[in-house]
């Protein structure tokens, strides 16, 4: 395979960064709140809106449980509050062709969608990647990570898949990339890791869900350290995207939701957030906590 080689990707990044970005906001939107606000991810130069929608909620179930016309409606009523950025994952099954039909009709320029991929699966990833791309009705995707990663050494692990990442960079299937990390010792690689963009972290304000010493942990994370490792990836120049922002559900009282938000951009500094939404009163939260976050 004729790839893009690491050292002549490290050299061309930067400027090829230039590039990767979001349309402007059609005339009828809503004026930009700090949720819907553009924000550049790192050196990666991709723009998203600083509120991201998740379809991932229990594996994308809750989204699913919503049926194609009323996930389709949240979706446009989440675009026309400004909510631009649309997070799906191969893990989530069915939700690649609900959100492409859901985004059908739009201009593709004005939004950007990211996905991530299971790279332990026994797939190839070229056909992977294609298949999602198929099934999803899209030329390309704005950012791919590789979903899920655990181990201290994913970095040497997952070298076939970054390669063929590199490859769909300059075939223009991909514009940028990164990693989703679970559990302490694969966080630890991100910050100085050449490859990666953009880094996934699981971030709140009391670390539930978050990460720990075991990547499979369902308890309190180290919030402490992951917080480090966040500003050290930001110093690092990388993108920084969390989830996690009502600990995968936990968070009933809306006090612990708008504590979440604030921690995240403020003591953590993270760039966006993703949640996920099964209806309208929980989009119009989620932008209203971010924009009480920076009150």
């Amino acid at each position: 395979m004729n790839s893009v080689s690491r050292r002549n990707f490290l050299k061309t990044s930067l400027a090829a960064s230039t590039l990767a970005g979001a349309g402007a906001l059609p005339l009828t939107a809503e004026p930009v709140s700090k949720a819907t606000e553009v924000v550049t991810l790192g050196r990666s130069g991709m723009k998203v809106t600083r509120l991201a929608f998740g379809t991932g909620t229990n594996n994308g179930r809750v989204q699913r449980s919503l049926g194609q016309d009323g996930f389709n409606s949240l979706v446009r009523y989440a675009y026309d509050r400004g909510i631009r950025f649309f997070e799906c994952a191969e893990s989530y099954p069915g939700m690649h062709e609900m959100l492409g039909i859901a985004l059908k009709g739009l201009p593709r320029e004005s939004y950007q969608v990211m996905t991530k991929v299971t790279t332990d699966n026994g797939q190839e990833p070229q056909a992977q990647i294609d298949h999602l791309l198929s099934i999803s009705q899209a030329q390309y995707f704005d950012i791919l990570l590789l979903h899920i990663q655990t181990s201290p050494n994913w970095p040497s692990e997952t070298t076939k898949w970054q390669d063929v990442v590199l490859e769909n960079e300059h075939k223009k299937n991909v514009r940028t990339h990164g990693v989703s990390v679970h559990g302490l010792p694969a966080l630890r690689r991100v910050s100085d890791d050449n490859w990666t963009q953009i880094g996934m972290i699981r971030m709140n304000h009391n670390g539930a869900v978050m990460d720990a010493a075991s990547p499979n942990t369902w308890g309190r994370g180290d919030v402490t350290e992951v917080v480090q490792h966040v500003q050290a990836a930001k110093k690092a120049g990388k993108g920084v995207i969390s989830m996690k922002l009502v600990g995968a559900g936990q968070f009933t009282n809306r006090d612990d939701r708008k504590a979440a938000m604030k921690f995240a951009f403020r003591n953590a500094g993270v760039d966006c957030v993703t949640v996920g939404y099964k209806s309208r009163e929980e989009v119009d939260e989620a932008i209203e906590n971010i924009n009480l976050a920076y009150a």
